[in-house]
């Protein structure tokens, strides 16, 4: 091909995103070949830091925004805003680019210095910044906070991160874990990562030497992973959130729970991703993700939904929950279904907006940045200078906000206001929150009077009963008698 095409050819690009994906493609969908940026990324990630400047950026109307500064971070301390639109990177423009184009751009090592100009809302002219790279940690457990008085919240983000076991420590530690009357761990959008941290922290809530995991494949005996050291005192009623999003490791911590009646899972159908990667590293800092085996939970149950005859677009994006096409038994004798991801024990679907919050989130209304149409969140701290934890979402901040709806021409009407006053003082206590004191305490706001999270503090008394059930059980087999023969 080199020597004979038509015109010149990039032949690594031909192999990286041509010959070798489609080749892998026909064994499974999860077997990937990662070209140098892509194996760069997965190492980052499992060391669990990086160098840059640390803020959380996304796209808006087709420009590069920041989201939220990461809280101690070098953007931070620059004055970099949630809403501020990445204009130029060390002088050169950032429109066009993607947003892991701009993130490269940002990385560097570590004490070397990035300028960045900003449009800001409100400035004629963009702000420039010169920013110090620093160590940016990438922590597996993001939000971590008491939900209500006595019910602690733990967000497990992924696994990737060597330290994720480490994050969940200091998270359960942080919460006083003996001291709660029940826990909501939530891997909703979680999508997996590293095996043994899925262990690890399974290890933390189960008994010592209950079976965690198991898998087995054609070339490999089949091996079982089990609790070593037990749950060190968290026996507090537990409750996991799971999704669509929640695959790979998120299935093996969750399936181990619901097996052994450990807690309730609660939420959506999982994705039913359930085959083992081992990663070998190739030359020129490539690397190869081949499936190698498949995971079991601890009552048998397969996690690999079926893919066969079935496109990669509708696999990984347009799949409906499977039918179960086997049947388990829990510690305790409940059944439970395998062969497409684990189906939670109680099922609730997050709520979709209705009309008039779609038109004000389409908008942008709340979230503040130069360009929308909106921009409520900016134009009410311009007023407001001074914000403290205790803000609430008072009658005369609906008043403003009505008043801003007006002036940006957007049309509603009181029975709108009224039908939908609590999710609009939730969007501007969220934004306002992020604004001032950082996105995971903005995220605080949300999880707070999430459907979903509300559910699963009303089921922890069922978890408790589970829970209590399951040791009873247990208690009796390793007393009862052995049978005469």
């Amino acid at each position: 091909v080199q020597q004979n095409y038509a015109i010149p050819v990039d032949t690594d690009r031909a192999l990286y995103e041509g010959a070798i994906p489609a080749m892998l493609r026909r064994l499974d969908p999860h077997s990937t070949f990662f070209d140098p940026r892509q194996y760069a990324l997965i190492r980052e990630g499992q060391r669990g830091k990086y160098y840059g400047v640390g803020m959380t950026i996304g796209v808006r109307e087709n420009h590069t925004v920041v989201l939220a500064p990461m809280v101690g971070s070098p953007a931070s301390k620059a004055g970099i805003r949630p809403g501020d639109v990445i204009n130029t990177i060390d002088g050169k423009s950032a429109e066009g680019l993607t947003t892991s184009e701009v993130a490269d751009l940002l990385k560097g090592p570590k004490g070397t210095s990035v300028h960045v100009t900003m449009i800001r809302e409100g400035e004629a002219a963009p702000v420039s910044f010169t920013v110090t790279r620093d160590e940016i940690p990438r922590h597996a457990v993001d939000v971590a906070f008491l939900v209500r008085p006595g019910i602690g919240y733990i967000r497990l983000a992924g696994f990737e991160s060597e330290d994720a076991d480490s994050d969940v420590t200091a998270a359960l530690k942080g919460l006083e874990v003996a001291k709660l009357d029940g826990l909501i761990l939530d891997l909703r959008g979680n999508p997996g990562g590293l095996l043994d941290k899925a262990v690890a922290i399974a290890d933390m809530f189960l008994d010592k030497s209950q079976l965690i995991v198991s898998h087995r494949g054609r070339a490999s005996q089949e091996r079982r992973y089990y609790a070593v050291h037990g749950n060190r005192g968290v026996q507090v009623p537990l409750v996991v959130l799971v999704n669509g999003g929640s695959a790979s490791a998120s299935e093996i911590l969750s399936g181990a729970i619901q097996d052994h009646d450990r807690g309730l899972v609660v939420g959506e159908q999982t994705f039913g991703k359930g085959l083992v990667q081992s990663v070998t590293p190739l030359s020129e800092n490539t690397g190869l993700a081949l499936t190698t085996a498949r995971y079991y939970t601890p009552s048998g149950r397969l996690i690999q939904r079926d893919y066969k005859d079935v496109s990669l677009y509708d696999y990984l994006y347009n799949h409906k929950n499977p039918q179960p096409t086997e049947v388990k038994l829990t510690d305790s004798g409940r059944q439970v279904y395998g062969g497409g991801g684990i189906s939670p024990d109680v099922a609730i679907a997050p709520p979709k907006p209705n009309d008039f919050q779609e038109s004000l989130l389409r908008r942008d209304v709340f979230f503040p940045f130069e360009g929308s149409v909106g921009n409520f969140t900016t134009y009410f701290l311009g007023s407001k200078p001074q914000i403290s934890r205790d803000f609430e979402v008072t009658d005369g901040v609906v008043a403003a906000f009505r008043r801003y709806l007006d002036k940006q021409n957007i049309r509603y009407t009181d029975a709108d206001i009224a039908a939908n006053r609590d999710w609009i003082e939730r969007q501007i206590k969220k934004e306002v929150f992020i604004s001032v004191f950082g996105l995971p305490t903005g995220d605080e706001v949300e999880l707070g009077n999430d459907p979903q999270v509300m559910k699963a503090i009303d089921t922890l008394p069922q978890a408790r009963a589970l829970y209590e059930n399951a040791r009873r059980v247990l208690a009796q087999r390793l007393t009862a008698p052995l049978a005469q023969p």
